[in-house]
């Protein structure tokens, strides 16, 4: 009875003192010694997957553009993610730096390293993946209650989705990047993911690179039926007027120029589950013109 006291006694104070501990993006291992109360992000997906993570109380800085949630909006700002204020950033101690795998600027990354700063890269590019970092942040943070539960909110939206348009017509689509220089995703984004969960085809899936450049003669010789693009709040702009030129366009004939909220589609978080059931329904419509 003693020994099982003393067993009991143990494993309490082990777990007490044991590290918090998650691997990151780029592969690379971090342990905390206990959960971070200071975090701060430097990208706005850092910053919106934070928040979703249920840490949202514990980030102390963000940089320009992290406006989701509200309360991102009132962060002290440390920068942009390519150009971080390492000494702003510095002087708000934080415990925990969460950084973005291609966007943060790689010397001021290493100087951040050299001066002890935990750091934590993320950059969702599946479905999963999404689900995956809010699990790891919310460990690094120990709000895994919170976080665990948007992570499978995420997770089982995705797979319904998938269920109810598993067997939708094809419809070939062009996503539009930016109009000037024009460009586009390939099915390895997790825009060109949305696209094929909701039976598009995207017409430069194939592309080598993930986000590529292209002119307006190839996206006429690839006569997309429906062409999509992100604007604020999903308001139709002046973005896609070019095309309107093109009457022979399968898009343009049908009335298939469709706009979708840029913000949450452009983003690898939660929002983009309300993103894809929007894409989804959009293009149910668009199959029927």
């Amino acid at each position: 009875m003693i020994f099982r006291v003393f067993l009991l006694f143990f494993a309490l104070i082990s777990g007490a003192f044991a590290d918090v501990c998650a691997t990151d993006d780029a592969g690379q291992s971090l342990c905390l010694a206990v959960p971070a109360q200071r975090i701060a992000t430097l990208s706005p997906g850092a910053t919106e997957l934070t928040f979703a993570a249920g840490a949202g109380d514990k980030v102390i800085a963000g940089v320009n553009y992290s406006d989701y949630p509200p309360a991102a909006l009132k962060l002290p700002r440390v920068g942009n993610h390519t150009r971080i204020d390492l000494e702003a950033l510095m002087a708000l101690k934080p415990d925990l730096v969460i950084t973005w795998v291609t966007g943060n600027p790689p010397a001021q990354i290493e100087l951040l390293e050299k001066l002890g700063i935990p750091l934590f890269a993320i950059e969702p590019r599946t479905f999963e993946g999404v689900s995956s970092v809010l699990e790891r942040l919310s460990t690094l943070a120990g709000t895994e209650e919170s976080g665990f539960a948007e992570a499978e909110r995420f997770r089982k939206g995705i797979a319904d989705i998938t269920e109810e348009y598993r067997d939708a017509e094809p419809i070939s689509v062009f996503y539009q990047v930016w109009e000037q220089p024009l460009m586009t995703i390939n099915n390895d984004h997790l825009i060109g993911k949305v696209l094929q969960l909701c039976g598009g085809v995207n017409v430069f899936g194939d592309m080598p690179r993930l986000v590529p450049r292209i002119s307006a003669e190839v996206v006429l010789k690839a006569d997309p039926q429906a062409i999509l693009t992100g604007s604020v709040d999903g308001e139709a702009d002046e973005q896609l007027d070019r095309w309107r030129d093109y009457s022979e366009l399968s898009a343009v004939a049908r009335d298939n120029l469709i706009f979708v909220p840029a913000s949450p589609i452009s983003r690898p978080t939660p929002r983009l589950l309300e993103a894809s059931k929007l894409i989804c329904q959009q293009l149910e419509v668009a199959r029927g013109h």
